[in-house]
């Protein structure tokens, strides 16, 4: 299978590992709210976790890597966190900070990246900074969901350092997208200013003919 096709690709094994912790959203928020059975929902969530690894090692180093999983496995990160975030509010209000800012990102991030994507036709994964974010993410709601009698500053510090390296990662997210469609608004300048020379040149090389 070429590289294309391969790109192109719906019924993967990574693309199946994002569908599935898709379900497991409706599961977790009804352990955590429903039974508050807060064990279990931190077990689901490291499973979640988990299968995010997985996935991506297999995309990478089996070529397993599509247009699809690079949207769906996005996708399938930033609901389940949203949710968590959303579950953990009840009995953490600091948790709406991280909250509304995972919001306002993936809004900016969204909208940047429909931009680039439609200016490359590529769709690009994610970065280092952003895997660290929601690594951190990760483990600070799984610190909050077994440990629901947390220590007030233990807590704050642990939602701080979340905020801090999400705002460091949409900040280099945005650079990078921003830059990208300078650079394609830069090449389609100089691509006018190029054909605008060919033209001009072409009718200096005709009036000379003409004389």
């Amino acid at each position: 299978m070429n590289h294309a096709s391969s790109k192109r690709q719906i019924f993967t094994i990574p693309n199946a590992l994002s569908f599935f912790r898709l379900c497991l959203i409706p599961f977790f928020v009804w352990l955590y709210c429903v039974k508050k059975s807060y064990e279990w929902t931190g077990a689901v969530l490291v499973l979640s976790g988990l299968t995010d690894m997985v996935d991506g090692f297999i995309a990478r180093n089996f070529n397993a890597t599509s247009d699809l999983g690079k949207i769906l496995d996005p996708i399938a990160d930033k609901l389940t966190q949203g949710a968590m975030l959303f579950c953990l509010l009840t009995r953490f209000p600091l948790m709406w900070v991280p909250l509304a800012l995972l919001i306002a990102k993936e809004l900016f991030m969204g909208l940047t990246g429909l931009m680039v994507i439609r200016k490359t036709k590529q769709v690009f994964s994610a970065m280092w900074h952003g895997k660290v974010a929601t690594c951190l993410l990760y483990a600070m709601m799984i610190l909050h969901v077994v440990w629901p009698g947390i220590p007030k500053r233990l807590s704050d510090a642990s939602v701080a350092a979340c905020v801090v390296m999400m705002v460091i990662s949409v900040v280099l997210y945005g650079y990078h997208n921003i830059r990208i469609l300078r650079g394609k608004a830069a090449e389609k300048s100089i691509g006018e200013s190029m054909l605008q020379v060919d033209e001009r040149m072409g009718r200096c090389v005709a009036d000379e003919l003409d004389v």
